[in-house]
């Protein structure tokens, strides 16, 4: 086992939009040089480098699509080729890809599968930014196994990272793949290069996992509905994993698993500007952690849900009928987002495009649990507000309460856990925005 203590070593991931281009990947340098403990960098694919852009990953997608379908592979290959030598040449690098081209496109034409073709862009932008930094570039298809079923075998990872990794000074690992025993590619979920990082983070036992984005930090709402959110400051594992569930993307959802299991905090941090402290994502009992303030840490949601209503006499003292229910719900494969109940009463949300897949499940449901009535409502949005702070705070859920019947907001359903750390509000979809507007404004309110 490695002490972090005695290590001062970070593993920095940097996001598609910090590679976009040549001027990107030199922000990157000096980022990574300005702090010689940087020594585990792992890049993504290069992004958009504007709004209109096609990212490289996508253009993976197609020209695999297209050379199984017969396509001139050099032909579609071009436009990619051009993005990554167009790299090369503006940061004057001595290097060509020609010969990785070529087996890339070998690869494709024996129809090497979708997942090969999406993890190219990381390994060429791995190779590209090894070499511009002078760090050793470690394939991660010999460092990140996968098991024949598909799943992440992560002893074996954690030992052949450690292993690798600890006896380089510096090192570029790609995210988003690994490799199945068979050594065929096996790709993350999308924004899998964060996962990656966080692997390589609990390898190397690194002091801190820097995630570089094009943001200043996580914000407590979607800055495209509340203009110009505050930045959290800090953050624990448990509220990041609220907010990433309800909607906030800024951090892959599982890439925190690894790093706290081994409690290493994130930092998430902006390429474009690094004098920005970011966002610190830390433990429960972190000190930072427990010197934070704020009440309420952010606000997400989402829409596109719809409500099963049913009622039944006397519901609460019929044994068995909550069970009768996940079963039809685990015989159609949908998974329930809360079960709100009452006495005689319980609703069952669900993602509205599961359900319409299956329109069925109500006429189960009346067969298996003979209600009195049952309805089936669309159009629900969720608002989840998020913070630890809220333990034992009296007055926060009033407050938010009154703020939304002064906005003349109605509340469809109102869910909290016992934790008390969050509180889940359905509201109509039509109302959505206005519901994060409201709330946002009541919780930055400084007597909260």
């Amino acid at each position: 086992m490695v002490d972090r203590k005695s290590l001062s070593h970070k593993t920095v991931k940097f996001g598609g939009s910090s590679l976009a281009n040549a001027e990107q990947f030199k922000k990157v340098k000096n980022i990574v040089t300005e702090e010689r403990e940087r020594r585990f960098v792992v890049p993504s694919a290069p992004g958009k480098r504007f709004s209109s852009d096609v990212k490289v990953t996508d253009m993976l997608y197609s020209c695999y699509d297209a050379v199984s379908e017969g396509a001139d592979s050099h032909a579609e290959w071009e436009p990619i080729a051009k993005r990554f030598d167009g790299i090369i040449a503006d940061l004057g690098l001595d290097l060509s890809l020609e010969s990785e081209y070529e087996t890339i496109l070998a690869n494709f034409r024996r129809n090497a599968g979708r997942d090969y073709a999406a993890s190219r862009g990381e390994y060429l932008s791995g190779i590209i930014l090894a070499k511009y930094l002078g760090y050793t570039f470690v394939d991660a298809s010999e460092v990140v196994q996968f098991r024949d079923n598909g799943a992440l075998d992560a002893d074996m990872t954690n030992a052949l990272l450690a292993t690798r990794l600890l006896k380089l000074g510096g090192a570029v690992i790609p995210g988003f793949y690994g490799a199945l025993p068979d050594g065929r590619v096996r790709t993350f979920s999308r924004g899998g290069s964060d996962f990656t990082g966080s692997l390589v983070a609990k390898a190397t036992q690194s002091a801190i996992y820097e995630n570089w984005t094009d943001v200043s930090g996580f914000l407590m709402a979607d800055p495209r509905i509340v203009e110009d959110p505050q930045i959290i400051d800090v953050i624990t594992y448990t509220e990041l994993r609220e907010l990433s569930y309800m909607g906030a993307t800024v951090l892959h959802e599982s890439a925190i698993f690894p790093v706290r299991d081994a409690k290493i905090p994130i930092n998430i941090r902006n390429t474009n500007a690094p004098e920005a402290r970011g966002t610190m994502i830390v433990p429960n009992n972190h000190a930072d952690a427990r010197e934070a303030k704020r009440v309420v840490t952010g606000i997400a949601g989402r829409k596109n849900f719809s409500v099963i209503s049913l009622e039944k006499d006397e519901m609460n003292c019929e044994i068995g009928f909550l069970r009768r229910i996940l079963t039809v719900l685990e015989a159609f494969e949908l998974n329930f987002e809360h079960i709100p109940t009452g006495i005689d009463t319980l609703s069952v949300i669900l993602n509205t495009d599961e359900l319409k897949r299956c329109p069925e499940v109500v006429d189960r449901l009346v067969e298996v649990a003979r209600p009195n009535g049952i309805e089936v409502e669309d159009r629900l949005a969720l608002v989840a507000v998020v913070g630890e702070g809220m333990k034992g705070k009296r007055g926060v859920v009033a407050r938010i309460f009154a703020a939304l019947a002064h906005s003349n907001i109605n509340v469809r359903m109102i869910d909290q856990g016992s934790s008390e750390m969050n509180v889940i509000i359905g509201v109509n979809a039509d109302d959505f925005d206005k519901s994060i507007r409201v709330i946002y404004d009541m919780i930055v309110l400084p007597e909260l």
